[in-house]
């Protein structure tokens, strides 16, 4: 998730470390806070994978600044990422958050885009709860306690106001690949 989302911010445009941290705060940080001991290891290896480079920048008051830019490696590493994401990036809410927020970045590809919607459209169309009886799934109906009640009525409108949109969107995405 940390990859794609360095990869998806530096596809917008070139930043500076922290203002990278900042973005990626934005995107993930209420879940999942990334601390300087994770982003900058994470940049690090970028880095030496040829991904993206760093250049070195007079700063405005003091010491020079470095510039994250994305390499044409990074571009393709990213463009091949958002066209087949993981099983994970799918299933996993947060992840697929990134995921769909570099999305647009397969402009002119609405084939692609629309794929990936058709598999997170599959994965939400199978039955699930957070609450099982043997193997049977449980709805919020089926649930007294009025706290798993409200967690599975919550997450019933969630899926459902995505399911939409996902409908709606492929319907747009298919009508302009043809």
């Amino acid at each position: 998730m940390l990859k794609l989302a360095i990869l998806g911010f530096l596809h917008d445009r070139p930043l500076h470390g922290y203002e990278l941290r900042r973005h990626l705060a934005a995107l993930t940080g209420h879940v999942r806070p990334i601390s300087d001991g994770t982003l900058y290891p994470a940049i690090k290896r970028l880095e030496s994978d040829g991904l993206l480079v760093r250049e070195t920048e007079p700063g405005t008051t003091a010491a020079p600044r470095h510039t994250l830019h994305l390499t044409d490696a990074g571009r393709a590493a990213l463009l091949d990422r958002l066209r087949a994401p993981d099983e994970l990036d799918i299933s996993d809410e947060n992840r697929w958050f990134t995921v769909l927020a570099f999305l647009r970045h397969l402009d002119g590809e609405p084939a692609a885009q629309a794929a990936v919607l058709r598999r997170r459209l599959a994965f939400l169309s199978e039955p699930a709860s957070f609450f099982y009886a043997g193997a049977r799934p449980l709805g919020a109906e089926d649930v007294a306690d009025p706290f798993r009640h409200g967690m599975l009525l919550i997450a019933r409108a969630t899926t459902e106001t995505e399911l939409a949109w996902l409908r709606a969107t492929l319907t747009e995405l298919d009508r302009n690949a043809q």
